[in-house]
């Protein structure tokens, strides 16, 4: 009996794959078919035939048409509709033949999660983010000395992806599956290696051989990208000049002030760049080094040299053109509406939160200049900057994203997106200890992906999307839909910890401070000290205190405001917890793609040992804290058992680190401060920062201990007398605790 049910069942599987087998569709292309349109319908039939679902070359023979039409009633650029009602066609409208292209992709979905296509459908879609995509560094882990900050040469030796065909159409791909529409390129001074100036013969940085190679490639890829609904932007800074140049009539890569030579030079090179390149967007960095003259910088170089190149390649319409506000500040609004009158098709760009992810709550002064910066330029973007204090861990926390993205929309009025790889400086690779090594493209995948998917539509439903994300776990690790749930809430108790502990206790959101490494206790204690602008770590995320500013209230018995630092260290020590019990309680679950998982598990152990470190040494440093108020001893005893603490969880974190990352910090330069200078990979692993912990750890219990013998305190005119700082003071205490 058991038998002939089973023979029941393969011959009903039999049957269906036939019927499938069998079904034949005809593609009816109604519209004019652009590349983007060709690589759209070229992408449906692999997926039908993939489906088991034959493509006919008549209409007649099949059973279904699929009529792909452009126009109609859609107004806005990228969206699309899907109609099928009973009969034998199935209507794809597309508003553009960006519209086209996604609605393909809509139903190349639906054909893989379904397995067939649909009876019936009513589908309108669209994105609410105009602007979508990543950016990918043409810049390095250290500096050139020769070509100066931000200045790389595009040549093999130092960008091989460049030129390497083959994974830019996998990038490219994935990205046009995640609906992203741009691809941003930075680099310090590009034109040098992507143009040729009579004028400037000596401009060239590349050999005639590559740079040969690089036209060729940049077409390739430009072209490539136009064909998935991708713009390329290449960016560039203020105000820099070719290394070879600056070298053949010795005078600098970098200036702080226009200049006859340099205006004339930057205006040739922009529309020499538009002209080879007509249909690659520019995003200029008007601020960083530059301090005068921006405005004129602006309209009569900037915008000048585009309005020159179009009118070399014969452009009638003006291509965007993005001015990044970094560094502008309060004059922002001005040069951007001075640069208006000028150029109609410009769009502005500013970080989300500076170059960390601390909130999805922004407020403050940052908020307010991105939404005047919007109300003047409507075609505004935000810039998810660096991630330093993300690195170098794997970060999927859907519902933070979700929220960054509504805050994006609806606290900064932005309506694009420009994203940064987790470990920016090291594109492609990651910073994983692997061979072969791991892409980040890869490795991150869930980055990307939900930040493109909430940029598309940040209003998704909360409980929709879990399940929407535990069937992308459950196939990528082959695993339950129980045991996918348990990953993903690994990923979002996980991915609270570094924004909370950074906005919280850090010294900087900047690209100055590698949150992983940790903190010295001098640095939490006086985090002033260091001039990296501790206030502003936390002014544009939730009200809340530092831990001077907590214990200050504590002692003068004042009411907190917002966020304290018990209350963080309370959140960070439960999720961590929570996220490597989700974590463990998936493992057994687990059948592919076994060795990531491993690593993914490591990560959030990684982060509980982070997360404890800091728990435990915020704890120390408000004892200390305590002890300026008090000059009570036992304060100094109480912060000496929770530095040991934190000691005992920072070996932990280095060794789970110490076989599985080449690094902490993908930028390996001076600029790297907090905890220690990072120059020529100095400190850049947990490694190399244990002996400097265990050394603090050592020297506070000595002094500690001197104290508590009861020697003469420091008189209380001491500071004001100027007499010498004596046993006891705070800064006697932590001076020289690491060196």
């Amino acid at each position: 009996m058991l038998s002939r049910y089973i023979i029941g069942i393969i011959v009903s599987i039999c049957l269906v794959g036939r019927i499938f087998a069998d079904q034949s569709v005809f593609i009816d292309t109604r519209c004019q078919e652009s590349p983007r349109v060709q690589y759209a319908r070229q992408r449906l039939i692999e997926a039908l035939e993939d489906g088991r679902i034959k493509v006919s070359h008549k209409k007649e023979n099949a059973d279904l048409q699929i009529i792909v039409q452009e126009g109609g009633s859609l107004k806005k650029p990228e969206q699309y509709t899907l109609k099928k009602d009973v009969g034998r066609a199935l209507y794809l409208d597309g508003s553009d033949d960006s519209g086209v292209l996604y609605g393909c992709l809509a139903l190349i979905e639906l054909l893989k999660k379904e397995g067939r296509l649909p009876e019936k459908m009513n589908v309108a879609d669209g994105p609410v983010f105009s602007l979508r995509g990543p950016c990918i560094g043409m810049q390095k882990t250290y500096i050139l000395e020769e070509y100066g900050e931000y200045n790389y040469p595009y040549t093999p030796e130092l960008f091989p992806f460049f030129y390497d065909k083959k994974e830019w159409i996998r990038l490219l791909d994935r990205l046009a599956d995640y609906r992203m529409n741009t691809l941003y390129l930075w680099n310090g001074h590009p034109f040098s290696s992507l143009v040729r100036l009579a004028d400037y013969p000596d401009a060239l940085d590349v050999s005639e051989e590559t740079f040969q190679k690089n036209q060729e490639i940049f077409h390739f890829l430009t072209e490539e990208a136009d064909r998935r609904g991708i713009w390329v932007v290449q960016m560039f800074y203020n105000i820099h000049i070719s290394g070879n140049m600056a070298k053949q009539r010795g005078i600098p890569t970098h200036y702080d002030r226009p200049s006859p030579l340099l205006n004339d030079y930057t205006r040739q090179s922009i529309a020499a760049f538009v002209k080879n390149y007509p249909h690659v967007g520019l995003l200029v960095c008007l601020g960083e080094a530059q301090r005068e003259e921006k405005n004129s910088w602006l309209r009569d170089v900037i915008i000048a040299g585009v309005r020159e190149g179009m009118k070399e390649a014969g452009l009638k319409e003006e291509p965007p053109l993005i001015i990044r506000e970094h560094t502008m500040d309060d004059e922002a609004p001005r040069i951007i509406r001075a640069g208006l009158e000028k150029y109609s098709n410009l769009y502005t760009m500013m970080k989300y939160n500076g170059e960390s992810l601390t909130t999805e709550q922004p407020r403050g002064p940052w908020a307010e200049l991105h939404c005047t910066l919007s109300d003047i330029c409507p075609n505004h973007i935000s810039n998810v900057h660096i991630l330093a204090n993300l690195e170098p861990f794997r970060y999927g926390a859907t519902r933070f994203i979700q929220k960054c993205s509504q805050a994006i929309r609806d606290v900064h009025h932005c309506n694009g997106l420009h994203l940064y790889p987790l470990a920016y400086w090291d594109w492609p690779v990651s910073p994983d200890k692997a061979e072969p090594e791991l892409r980040q493209l890869d490795r991150d995948w869930i980055w990307f992906a939900a930040w493109a998917r909430y940029a598309w539509n940040p209003d998704r439903d909360v409980e929709q999307e879990d399940l929407y994300w535990q069937d992308q776990i459950a196939k990528r690790y082959g695993c339950s839909q129980k045991a996918a749930a348990l990953i993903l809430e690994a990923y979002n108790q996980a991915g609270q910890c570094a924004p909370k502990i950074l906005r919280r206790f850090g010294i900087t959101n900047g690209n100055r401070q590698t949150l992983s490494l940790g903190m010295t206790l001098d640095q939490l204690v006086r985090p002033q000290r260091y001039g990296l602008w501790p206030r502003l770590v936390d002014s544009d995320g939730p009200l809340g205190e530092r831990p001077e500013e907590y214990v200050d209230k504590e002692w003068n018995k004042q009411a907190h405001e917002g966020e304290t630092p018990v209350q963080i260290l309370a959140e960070i020590s439960t999720a961590s917890q929570q996220a490597v019990d989700a974590i463990e309680a998936a493992r057994p679950d687990v059948s592919k793609n076994r060795e990531e998982f491993a690593r993914l598990k490591n990560d959030m152990d990684c982060i509980q040992a982070m997360s404890r470190f800091y728990v435990f040494k915020v704890q120390a440093a408000m004892a200390v804290l305590r002890y300026e108020h008090s000059r009570n001893t036992d304060d100094l005893k109480v912060s000496v058992p929770y530095l040991e603490q934190s000691v005992r969880a920072y070996r932990e974190l280095t060794r789970l680190t110490e076989n599985t990352y080449r690094y902490a910090n993908s930028l390996q330069t001076g600029a790297r401060k907090i905890p220690l200078n990072g120059s020529g990979g100095q400190y850049n692993h947990w490694t190399l920062c244990l002996p400097v912990y265990e050394l603090e750890y050592g020297r506070f219990c000595g002094k500690v201990e001197e104290i508590s013998q009861g020697l003469q305190e420091q008189p209380q005119d001491a500071e004001d007398s100027g007499v010498e700082k004596k046993l006891g003071d705070i800064d006697w205490l932590l001076c020289d605790l690491i060196k």
